[in-house]
Parts: structure tokens; sequence; C-alpha cells
């Protein structure tokens, strides 16, 4: 099992880390999560750089993909080598989008006519793209999921623990990171956010 966070120059820490250590809480041995790069290494927006643990390539095989978001966004969708690297299937992949990454998939024409969840900034962007933009942290339809806001990654973190593991296993992921005094809260409300884009 192969999640791929997809991380590009300039991303948003907060995206990208927060939903790698979430989804790291399921210690199984077939469960792999990577930050996904077009590079060896990159640089987020604020300076610390680190190294891919895969490359663009092997998105296409992924189980999940997660796009995460940055300042350099809208350099990305409109290289077109670059968007010809991301090689996404609903049909088979479980595929999320934090903040500005919901113009990735709304410029790869992978939302269609689904809503979508962005940040306040990408919105008019992600509209010019002709998708309609919620006014809410996290939405689903069928395999894909986006959300808005930096710490709405936990929602995608935990929906894609939900849609491999298991609801259970998703509260889980959670309620260990959660705020001590408040894990109770914090989780149940995570869950709450997540539970009507579940199968049922």
């Amino acid at each position: 099992m192969h999640i791929a966070i997809l991380t590009f120059q300039g991303f948003n820490e907060l995206d990208s880390l927060v939903a790698l250590g979430i989804l790291n809480r399921i210690k199984k041995p077939a469960w792999r999560v990577t930050l996904c790069c077009p590079d060896p290494e990159v640089t987020p927006m604020n300076g610390v750089t680190l190294r891919a643990q895969s490359l663009l390539e092997d998105v296409q095989s992924a189980d999940a993909v997660i796009v995460g978001s940055g300042m350099q966004t809208r350099e990305v969708v409109a290289n077109p080598e670059l968007m010809a690297r991301l090689m996404l299937n609903p049909e088979h992949q479980l595929i999320g989008a934090q903040c500005s990454g919901t113009l990735i998939l709304a410029k790869l024409g992978l939302l269609g006519k689904v809503p979508a969840c962005t940040d306040l900034t990408t919105k008019p962007w992600v509209q010019e793209s002709g998708v309609e933009v919620l006014n809410k942290p996290f939405y689903a339809q069928g395999n894909a999921a986006t959300a808005g806001g930096c710490l709405a990654s936990q929602y995608l973190a935990a929906w894609i623990i939900a849609r491999i593991e298991g609801i259970e296993a998703a509260a889980e992921a959670l309620h260990y990171v959660a705020p001590v005094g408040e894990k109770d809260e914090y989780t149940s409300r995570a869950i709450e956010n997540i539970t009507p884009y579940l199968p049922r």
C-alpha cells in the first residue's frame, strides 16, 4: 500500500508533513507513505530542504495520492511537461488535494462537475477553472477528496485511512496526534467531518 504525497518546490509544510505524520501512524509492513517530488530535493515555503522519498513517475502506481499545496502551484499548472508527469486515475486510486493542490486536480480535469474545497487565495483560480468552491474544510465524492485550510490536512489523512483501513483505524491515528485534554473532542469532530463521505 503506497500513499504518495505530491510535494513540489515551495510547498506548504503543514499540508504535506501533517498528513505524512498522521498517515504514518498506521504501522503495517506493507504500508508506505512518501513525499513524492519532481526533484531529488524540495525546499518548502519556510526554507527547510527535504529529500524526495519517491519521484513523480511513481505516482501512477500509488494506491492513494495527496496533492499538496504551495507557493508555486500556479507555476506547476503552467508547466505542461510537469503536468504530463502527473498520471492520476480516480478509477483506481484514492486522490485527495489540499488547498492549491485542488487547482492541480482542476487543471488535470479530475474534478469535472464535482464541487471542491480550497484555501481563500486559491479559490478564484479554481473557480476560473470551472469548479464550484465550497465554504467547507472537506468534501469528497467517490475516490476524490479536497480540503481547504492548512490544518484541514488531518481530514484528508483520516479519509484515506478510513477508506483503506476503516474508521476505527482513522480515529486511533487522529487520537494519537490530538492535543492532550482535547483528544476525544478533536477526534470526534474530525470523524464527523469525513463520515458522510465514506462508502456505506
